[in-house]
């Protein structure tokens, strides 16, 4: 299979809507990362992007659809909190777990009662999702557990020969996955950490929860395994940064291809030319880790990263995906 990459024009929204009504993928920019998109009314086109990824079939796909959409075709909306997070938050980094209507496959929540729906704010996939104007089941355009992409070109490493279709919008501003929250309950509750914060959930609609996974519970939403979004490269993380410049120098000495992963205001701690730099603010670091990620799998060995002392906020985010990506099987 050839995979080509298109600019977002009439003629390759068309293409793209052809491929998705015969069951296939396409691969599509949002203000996060790239997703890969198919019919979520499909079983058929649902499994083929398991297939396509690598997934495990017990993950489950965010379902993203237009700022138009009828969420109700989808999903009973019985919280008045859920009105006032959409109002606040959409479109935007931010995915709402709903009771489930059971109109899209069941292979998209893997058998439970739930959906989760997205409505990103990326021009690029709003124009997508309002041509085809389906609900389009998308998981990262990356295989599974590797780095998840933030260009057209980091999907094409993944996927060349995979998929016919990537939609080039650019390089994504966010840099890490929406926000999965929980709205069946009385209360909001975090399923997975992103760009919206459960401080800025709180000042929207008060209590707000953060769910903790039990050991061999099914997954309620994406990015909850336990290893996730790792570079091809060995990686070790630190929380010292002076015991990580040990373990820099140490394995320099021992003459492997070592980077460190940090944020700014460590870099002047190793030689520039071995540096990663994340940044200083949350956003900043949100934006750049997946690309240094990749970055460094290019050329190193051996990625050492200093976990950011803030964890607050988007940095809560941030520190779940670098703990993720640093993490064992």
């Amino acid at each position: 299979m050839e995979t080509i990459i298109q600019k977002i024009t009439q003629d390759s929204l068309a293409l793209a809507k052809s491929i998705l009504l015969q069951g296939g993928a396409v691969a599509f920019p949002t203000e996060t990362v790239y997703g890969l998109g198919a019919d979520a009314r499909s079983d058929e086109a649902v499994e083929n992007i398991y297939r396509i990824k690598g997934r495990p079939q017990d993950n489950p796909l965010i379902v993203h659809v237009h700022c138009g959409y009828d969420l109700n075709s989808l999903v009973y909306d019985d919280k008045p909190y859920a009105a006032v997070l959409r109002e606040k938050f959409l479109p935007g980094p931010l995915t709402l777990v709903y009771r489930s209507r059971g109109i899209v496959s069941k292979k998209v929540s893997c058998g439970l009662d739930t959906l989760a729906i997205r409505v990103p704010s990326h021009p690029g996939a709003q124009e997508f999702l309002r041509y085809v104007d389906l609900p389009v089941a998308a998981p990262s355009a990356n295989i599974s557990k590797h780095v998840s992409p933030v260009s057209a070109e980091h999907v094409y490493s993944d996927l060349n020969g995979r998929i016919s279709l990537i939609l080039d919008g650019g390089a994504c501003s966010g840099g890490i996955e929406s926000t999965v929250c929980d709205v069946t309950g009385d209360y909001p509750v975090i399923l997975r950490q992103g760009l919206v914060s459960r401080e800025m959930i709180e000042s929207a609609v008060g209590k707000c929860g953060v769910y903790v996974p039990k050991a061999g519970e099914q997954v309620r939403s994406p990015g909850m395994k336990y290893k996730h979004y790792a570079p091809k490269c060995e990686t070790r993380l630190f929380d010292d940064p002076k015991a990580a410049l040990k373990e820099f120098d140490s394995l320099q000495a021992q003459g492997r291809r070592v980077y460190v992963l940090c944020e700014s205001k460590y870099a002047k701690m190793f030689a520039a030319e071995y540096v990663l730099d994340l940044g200083a603010s949350p956003e900043e670091m949100a934006a750049r880790l997946y690309s240094l990620l990749r970055q460094g799998e290019k050329v190193a060995d051996v990625i050492v990263a200093i976990r950011p002392k803030e964890s607050d906020g988007v940095m809560a985010g941030v520190l779940n995906r670098l703990s993720k990506a640093c993490a064992g099987e």
